[in-house]
Formats: C-alpha cells, sequence, structure tokens
C-alpha cells in the first residue's frame, strides 16, 4: 500500500486528492495511493499535456475572462429554462433531472466564443503536437435539484474494426477531446462529475454502479466556475447526485485530433453564422458548416 502526502503548491491553488487504480488489460491489479491534480493556470501549457496524458483529465481555472463567464451563464440560463419547460425533471433526455444540451448550440454566441479561447487552444496544440485537429460540435450537460448518481461511462466506444484483433480505441492517443466549462462551482453537494483518473487508455470493464467500489463513487472533481476540463472522453467519468437547491450547468466544446475524421459528420453550422467566427475557428469548424 503507498501513500504520499497532499502538497499545496499556493493558496490560489486548489488540489482534488482522490485514489486510483492501476488497470491492467485483463485485470483487476490495484494499488492504492493518493493522487494530487493540481488546477493549474492556463500558462502551464507543458504541465497541462503531462497531466493530460497521465490522468486522462486537467483543470484550468480562470480559463474564462468575467465578461465571458456571464456571457456564458446567461446563455446556459435561457437554454436550461426552455429545455426544461419542454423536458419535465421526469423526461430529462440523461434520465430524471438529466439534461443534455446536444451537440448543436455551436451556432450560438454565447457557445461560439469558446471554440478558439487562447486560454485553451495552446493547450490542445502541445498535446496534440498539432494545430491540424477540428472543432465539431459545442453543447453540454446540466443536472437539476433530485438527479441520481449516473454510471461510470466513456463516452466513445471502439471504431476500429482491426481484422487481426489486435488494437482497439484504447491503443491510441487520444482522438477526442472534450473542454468542459464550469458554470458554477462544482461541489460535492451539487453533481459534480467524478473521474477515474488514468483509465483513458484501460482494457478494463467498467464497473456498473453496483460493482463500483466506494473509492470511485468518492472521485469527486471540484473546481470553481470559470475553470475547464480538458479530458480525453475515453476517460471513466459520471455525474454524482444533486442534492442543492440549484441547476448545475456545464458547457462543452468538442475536437477531434488531426488524424481522426468522423466518417458519419453531417455539416449542421450555418454559413451566415459561421462568416461572423475569427479566422481560426472558421478553420477549426470549417467541417462542419453547412454548404
Amino acid at each position: 500500500m503507498l501513500s504520499g502526502k497532499v502538497s499545496r503548491r499556493d493558496s490560489a491553488k486548489r488540489l482534488i486528492v482522490t485514489s486510483f487504480q492501476i488497470f491492467a488489460p485483463h485485470l483487476y491489479r490495484e494499488r492504492t495511493v493518493m493522487l494530487d491534480v493540481e488546477i493549474l493556470d492556463y500558462a502551464e501549457v507543458e504541465k497541462a499535456e503531462a497531466i493530460f496524458h497521465r490522468d486522462g483529465v486537467v483543470v484550468i481555472e480562470n480559463a474564462l475572462t468575467s465578461q465571458q463567464l456571464e456571457f456564458a451563464q446567461t446563455g446556459a440560463a435561457r437554454e436550461v429554462g426552455l429545455q426544461m419547460a419542454a423536458l419535465p425533471l421526469k423526461e430529462g433526455n440523461r434520465g430524471y433531472a438529466r439534461y443534455s444540451f446536444e451537440q448543436h448550440r455551436i451556432h450560438l454566441p454565447e457557445w461560439s466564443q469558446l471554440i478558439d479561447l487562447p486560454t485553451v487552444l495552446p493547450i490542445l496544440d502541445r498535446i496534440w503536437g498539432s494545430s491540424g485537429y477540428l472543432c465539431i460540435g459545442a453543447g453540454g450537460d446540466y443536472s437539476a435539484p433530485g438527479a441520481k448518481i449516473q454510471p461510470l461511462h466513456s463516452d466513445v466506444g471502439d471504431f476500429l474494426r482491426d481484422p487481426l484483433k489486435q488494437t482497439t480505441v484504447r491503443d491510441l492517443p487520444a482522438p477526442y477531446i472534450a473542454v468542459n466549462f464550469l458554470m458554477v462551482d462544482f461541489k460535492k453537494i451539487n453533481g459534480a462529475i467524478r473521474f477515474i483518473p488514468s483509465t483513458q487508455r484501460s482494457h478494463a470493464s467498467i464497473p456498473s454502479l453496483t460493482e463500483e467500489p466506494a473509492w470511485m463513487r468518492r472521485s469527486i472533481l471540484c473546481a470553481s466556475a470559470g475553470s475547464v476540463i480538458i479530458r480525453d472522453v475515453r476517460c471513466w467519468h459520471g455525474g454524482t447526485a444533486n442534492r442543492s437547491q440549484e441547476v448545475r450547468p456545464m458547457l462543452d466544446v468538442v475536437y477531434v485530433a488531426p488524424w481522426f475524421r468522423q466518417a458519419q459528420l453531417k455539416p449542421f453550422l450555418p454559413k451566415l453564422v459561421y462568416k461572423t467566427f475569427s479566422p481560426r475557428a472558421k478553420e477549426l469548424c470549417r467541417e462542419i458548416v453547412t454548404r
């Protein structure tokens, strides 16, 4: 059994302390340690890359200006109101009191402002070693009071069809990266997400809620509004119960690796909206703009 002391860099840094397992392809071999996940400044690009490749998830604080955050919060509140009016709690599209914005909100200005942030793209450039990746959509999710814990899952299946069965999607570098934008402080009580670090390349079976060990349920990521979670979508994660009196919204923008193209991707971004984008955002979104 190994253990480590939690270090604090300074009062402006927050640590998420959890434990994790190291998974072998066909074996649940557990080594319990204490993992310090630092919440980084957006200028710490090299460190962000290292943590991302190790854990499958890295957190950046103050990624949005106060004006950008307020604008995004306004858009999120509007869309939450519209969606919940159309879909009552019991009809949430991700389960009771749990909703997804889907990936088609990119045309809305509150979302499109997030596509080409200078606090995010340098980190993606570093992770992929290239600026040739693409944006394929923007959406997010939220949970309302009363939402129950969500099973652990991965956001991508095995899209590889290796006839020799020697390679799966788990053997590749990150094919997709989701950048999640926190609209409120994520706390244990309001449905913050739990992540199981270093599972992005695990070949182990994802445990069900009844199989999930207690330490996984406690592996909750808490951070402040305006922070971003940059994550390999293969990393195991799941929402927690929202026991607060507030809605917990999170926006996202999704990117695909320079070497990966989604064969069945259908353009949905209106051309008139696309024309208002910056040159960098246009380059990123060129495959989803309507012709």
